[in-house]
């Protein structure tokens, strides 16, 4: 079992408090916006061996057991992070695995080097996740029923609107979902901008169910993205519910802090709320166009007092343990290579006393016990 000392991302959408106050640590003023806990080649954990990178390619097998390595390579599948959101991250998209690699090779045939800011595939894997709140956390997640969608739009009273709102009372549904946004993302941009302004001027005097995208446009004045976001499902998950977000799903977290679990991907198509490269033509290849519920998840509790989130995806797997006093011992000992992170409290793992943003790889077969007093999340994989 190995201490895991992590490093902390500054995007400028990170709250400045969030991670400091669960860390117990000052604010330093700067926003500190993802905590990474992996084997992120842009990140990678440090232990006492050396990073988890280098740990887990001097001896896969031995770290990660034989069954995961044969199931996805000699590669740690997953990445674990603690987020803090202080406003909204980029609205986007995932693409599935046969999709990452079309579109990995492609753009490797054309040449556009990995880090050039129009590349859409910086690898050639899925990037599926889950997010888990430990705060109140705001986000966008799947695409409303489209009328619903268009009496938002509708209630604004904004003249430019209208074109959308009659289009999204069009059949099929999920081809009127994609005219609209297709429509938003290729509207002339400085109409797009009046269009916004008046919007966000009508979300502020309204407020109730358009608060949430008057601050969105705060952030982000005259983003096509602040439109965009009127098409999706607004959600708020209390502490302790989650959501996952599949190949396809257009989403955008607004507010707050969670534990975030996903596959060990960069992959990222953005549909706006930011200043990066937005790929239309490629976006719309990828989007899920079916309006669907974000379905929140509360995790299900088994007899040893293990809480899993369930999900469709093997390369991870999320659980909680939530410790009351004298509950005892948990041997949470696995064939599977573990990240336990201790998010409350006081929480003894093996020989390591863990406080809230402190966390331990556990390699395959190692025996692992937890104990104590606090929460602590368990990330895995499933062989």
């Amino acid at each position: 079992m190995d201490r895991l000392d992590n490093t902390i991302r500054p995007y400028a959408w990170g709250s400045t408090t969030a991670i400091p106050r669960l860390l117990g640590a000052e604010p330093s003023g700067e926003p500190q916006a993802e905590m990474w806990m992996g084997a992120h080649p842009g990140a990678p954990s440090r232990t006492a061996r050396g990073t988890l990178v280098e740990v887990v390619e001097a001896a896969p097998e031995r770290e990660l057991g034989e069954k995961a390595v044969a199931k996805f390579g000699p590669r740690l599948p997953f990445l674990l992070k603690i987020l803090a959101a202080g406003a909204p991250l980029s609205l986007q998209v995932h693409p599935n695995l046969e999709q990452a690699k079309e579109g990995y090779a492609d753009e490797e045939r054309r040449g556009i080097p990995v880090d050039a800011p129009n590349r859409n595939y910086k690898d050639a894997n899925h990037k599926p996740e889950l997010i888990c709140a430990l705060t109140e956390f705001d986000g966008l997640c799947g695409f409303r029923d489209p009328l619903e969608a268009a009496e938002l739009l509708a209630g604004l009273g904004v003249d430019s609107l209208k074109p959308y709102v009659d289009l999204l009372h069009a059949h099929p549904e999920e081809a009127a979902l994609r005219e609209v946004l297709t429509a938003i993302l290729t509207a002339d941009p400085e109409e797009m901008r009046h269009t916004v302004t008046a919007a966000a001027t009508a979300c502020t005097r309204l407020g109730g169910d358009y608060a949430p995208y008057a601050d969105i446009a705060h952030h982000y004045p005259g983003d096509p993205g602040v439109i965009a976001a009127m098409l999706l499902n607004y959600v708020r998950l209390q502490p302790g519910e989650a959501l996952f977000l599949g190949a396809g799903i257009p989403h955008a977290y607004l507010n707050g802090l969670g534990v975030e679990i996903m596959a060990n991907s960069d992959n990222v198509l953005r549909c706006g709320l930011t200043p990066k490269h937005v790929d239309v033509p490629e976006l719309l290849r990828i989007v899920n166009f079916e309006a669907s519920d974000p379905g929140v998840l509360r995790p299900e509790a088994s007899p040893d007092g293990e809480e899993v989130y369930e999900t469709p995806i093997d390369e991870f797997r999320l659980s909680r343990y939530v410790l009351p006093a004298g509950t005892g011992v948990h041997d949470l000992t696995l064939d599977t290579p573990q990240i336990l992170l201790c998010t409350a409290g006081a929480v003894t793992a093996g020989e390591f006393e863990l406080t809230p943003g402190q966390s331990v790889f556990v390699p395959a077969g190692d025996k692992a016990e937890v104990s104590g007093v606090g929460t602590a999340f368990r990330a895995t994989v499933i062989v």
